[in-house]
């Protein structure tokens, strides 16, 4: 017979592998309204961004890492035309506010990077997260809703991604 915590052990791995479905906000539901913690030590109201226009929140697991690099400096290189489009951008990981400046000074990142530390933010937009890592996953906010998710979000194709689904999207 398994023990509970042999059962809950499994389970993270699986999780953590991305072989357990992610209970994470789908399109239609509506935003959630919770506060962050940006890179310089400041508070985030995520409502905020949201009432300035189209915002993408995306997920990550570790700052400065490869994969988290690529997917940062996908969106950094094509950051012209992504606010040409009206797109504002949050970067959310569970790093500590003092890693994600570093990140963002390091490769000059034009947006701003939440220290979700204690995972809330994740817990939120209900993104899996197994020990102090996000499941790599994004989401766009139109007018208070989400209308796009990206459950397995790419890392250097980050950018194109969020454009064609800005294609696809009614204008607000």
């Amino acid at each position: 017979m398994k023990t509970p915590f042999r059962i809950a052990l499994y389970m993270s791995l699986l999780l953590f592998l991305g072989l357990v479905p992610s209970h994470a906000l789908e399109v239609g539901a509506a935003a959630p309204m919770v506060t962050g913690t940006d890179q310089d030590g400041n508070t985030v109201n995520f409502a905020d961004y949201y009432k300035k226009g189209t915002t993408l929140v995306y997920f990550y697991p570790k700052a400065d890492t490869p994969g988290c690099t690529k997917e940062a400096c996908s969106l950094r290189d094509s950051i012209a035309g992504l606010r040409a489009r009206g797109l504002q951008i949050l970067g959310v990981s569970e790093d500590v506010v003092d890693a994600q400046k570093k990140f963002q000074t390091k490769y000059n990142l034009p947006f701003d990077l939440i220290a979700d530390h204690d995972g809330s933010v994740a817990k939120a937009f209900g993104v899996p997260t197994t020990m102090g890592f996000a499941k790599r996953q994004s989401f766009l906010i139109q007018n208070g809703k989400i209308v796009w998710v990206d459950h397995k979000a790419s890392t250097a194709k980050q950018a194109a991604d969020v454009n064609d689904a800005l294609d696809k999207l009614p204008k607000s």
